[in-house]
């Protein structure tokens, strides 16, 4: 029998610091988030990040928090129930970190006869430390626990089309009344060294300025060239002027190069260059979570105003728009149907 497991990020179980402490370590303990060896990832996360970071982490998620609980969780929870008015299957939701594990979703859907599995990773692009990190995990605990269990995994969608649609119309939706100069397409930032790590090649990803626009079959699991194509087919599906778009890439942690350029210094930059009515969408992320609720449509709004601009729109994620929930239950139909994936 087939089901479904819809898998997004996760979230601590409350916005206070001993619960965020153990989700974060879950999370930098990833060595696909954090990839250095495990003696020196334990170093900085145990011995140097979980002693500050949770208390700043913890005071970050209660401006985001709603009273029904993590923005995260409660939008997962709303698009499966959702989702499952799509489809007769069963469909059950997993998260990468923290509670309401992957293991615990495929033992739901064992429950239910489910002996065939769609794994669903809700992020529309490659990375090592969002798309990669999930599959592995959801591959690791079938070996271990549902040995009887099939998996075949949604690609990354970014350039589905009926994913562009989507995206596109909820963009236009939320600019219509609107009057903006420029829309930044801000994407969550990894290392580039992460890149690099993804290239079958060894040696396409030189991050130079030419490699993402170079056909390659590297592009397959490029998180930096998914990004800039997302960019340029919404650019292209909403007619919007060349001039008017740019991407950039949010979150980094100190030591390291990370995807250039930085959206804090990009809304800085282009304040200063009187682009001073700036639309902002997070493209990397399905959900509203910590990174876009507060990361940008708060304190980004804060930087680009006091750079000198005068209007700020956060364009929220697709959540549970009802034409992203239509897609996904036709990609799952697709599937029970035919056997075959979304391209």
């Amino acid at each position: 029998m087939k089901g479904v497991l819809l898998v997004n990020l996760g979230s601590p179980d409350s916005p206070t610091p001993k619960d965020v402490k153990p989700y974060l370590d879950e999370f930098l303990m990833d060595g696909r988030v954090i990839d250095a060896p495990k003696w020196l990832r334990t170093i900085l996360v145990r011995g140097i990040i979980l002693q500050t970071r949770p208390k700043k982490s913890a005071a970050a998620y209660q401006k985001i928090w709603w009273d029904s609980g993590s923005p995260l969780i409660v939008i997962s929870e709303r698009f499966l129930k959702k989702v499952r008015s799509q489809t007769e299957l069963p469909v059950a939701l997993g998260m990468r970190y923290g509670s309401g594990s992957i293991e615990e979703g495929l033992e739901q859907l064992r429950a239910q006869g489910v002996d065939e599995v769609l794994l669903v990773p809700l992020y529309p692009h490659y990375a090592m430390s969002s798309y990669e990190t999930v599959v592995v995990d959801a591959l690791e605990v079938q070996a271990q626990k549902f040995p009887d269990m099939q998996i075949t995994t949604l690609p990354a969608f970014y350039r589905n089309p009926g994913y562009v649609k989507v995206l596109s119309d909820s963009i236009k939706d939320h600019l219509k009344d609107f009057e903006y100069d420029h829309i930044l397409f801000s994407y969550h930032g990894i290392p580039e060294r992460h890149i690099r790590k993804s290239d079958p090649t060894r040696f396409h990803c030189k991050i130079d300025g030419k490699c993402c626009s170079t056909n390659s079959v590297a592009h397959h699991t490029c998180y930096r060239h998914q990004c800039y194509d997302t960019t340029a087919l919404i650019t292209e599906a909403l007619g919007l002027p060349e001039d008017k778009v740019s991407s950039s890439f949010q979150s980094r942690l100190a030591g390291d190069p990370w995807l250039k350029p930085y959206t804090d210094y990009e809304f800085k930059r282009l304040a200063e260059e009187g682009k001073t009515r700036l639309a902002v969408i997070t493209p990397a992320f399905v959900s509203d979570c910590l990174e876009t609720l507060e990361e940008i449509a708060m304190e980004g709004k804060e930087d680009f105003l006091e750079a000198g601009g005068t209007a700020y729109m956060h364009i929220p994620c697709l959540n549970d728009r009802d034409d992203w929930v239509a897609l996904m239950g036709q990609w799952i139909d697709q599937w029970e149907k035919t056997g075959s994936l979304p391209v």
